[in-house]
């Protein structure tokens, strides 16, 4: 691509780079010259213009980052259509992305001109939320460094969204004398926002003494609906995994994985099993 001061002799076919307001008229940025519009140039005293004229074998700024985002092959995500060099790719449903990010180094290491940034990896994304954005710098990029960028891309699959499988969650809340029970209500709440968020369906929310005895005869029945995982919510936050809630994990036939987190808010999460469920004392 040859870039820069350009005769409006031999400006027609060239890609304006810089906006231009001319009496009752402006041409834009990136506006493909045409006859009459050099003429209006030249008529307003703006000669030479600056200006990108492409090259053989060079590729447009809206067709490269199509052709990028389809070499991409990016599993559960739509893609936008090309505009001024930019495709910007969203989740098609609720999920975790995935991302390669040895591939995606290499790809934005490859040419300044091509370039792909994305959310980081492991992110939880909402359906519609933006993943990604392919942008092309310039108005063109040579086809043989597309070329290797789309070989790049399809080499292995760099970015996914891989959607959550719904889960059905059961729910054990302790309570103590004065607890207020707008305060149960509201844990439930937003504990059912949480996993229907994701994907999964909240069992009705069961109530009991702050006892190990009482969670562990909630946690035994709620087996009987066949959750995918089990939540228990203590009136008092756990302190140490022999605490009321852990310890009622472990009196209904599990154990207890590890105890607290280096993160704040939710150090004091606790992490255990009931056979092949994952049982979890939420942090408060």
């Amino acid at each position: 691509m040859i870039f820069g001061p350009t005769l409006l002799a031999d400006a027609v076919g060239a890609i304006l780079a810089h906006t231009q307001r001319l009496p009752g008229r402006v041409i834009k940025k990136g506006t493909r010259l045409d006859e009459a519009a050099a003429a209006a140039l030249a008529a307003a005293g703006h000669d030479p213009v600056i200006a990108a004229r492409l090259e053989p074998g060079d590729i447009g700024e809206d067709p490269a980052a199509a052709r990028l985002a389809a070499a991409l092959r990016a599993k559960g995500v739509t893609a936008s259509g090309a505009k001024t060099g930019r495709v910007n790719l969203s989740a098609a449903e609720p999920g975790l992305l995935q991302i390669d990010t040895a591939t995606l180094d290499a790809l934005n290491a490859l040419d300044e001109g091509i370039t792909v940034g994305t959310l980081p990896a492991g992110t939880v994304v909402a359906a519609g939320e933006m993943v990604a954005t392919i942008k092309i710098i310039p108005f063109a990029v040579a086809g043989d460094t597309l070329a290797r960028a789309e070989a790049l891309a399809g080499a292995s699959p760099c970015l996914a969204v891989h959607p959550f499988t719904p889960r059905r969650v059961g729910l054990v809340l302790s309570t103590l004398p004065g607890l207020k029970r707008s305060i149960l209500d509201g844990t439930i709440e937003a504990t059912r926002a949480r996993v229907e968020g994701l994907g999964g369906t909240l069992l009705e929310a069961c109530v009991c003494a702050h006892t190990t005895e009482a969670i562990a005869a909630e946690l035994a029945a709620l087996l009987v609906q066949a959750p995918d995982i089990l939540l228990v919510a203590g009136a008092s936050a756990v302190v140490d995994r022999r605490d009321v809630g852990p310890a009622g994990i472990v009196d209904a036939g599990g154990a207890i994985d590890h105890f607290g987190m280096p993160v704040d808010p939710g150090n004091l999460i606790c992490l255990g099993h009931i056979g092949a469920r994952p049982a979890l004392v939420l942090p408060g």
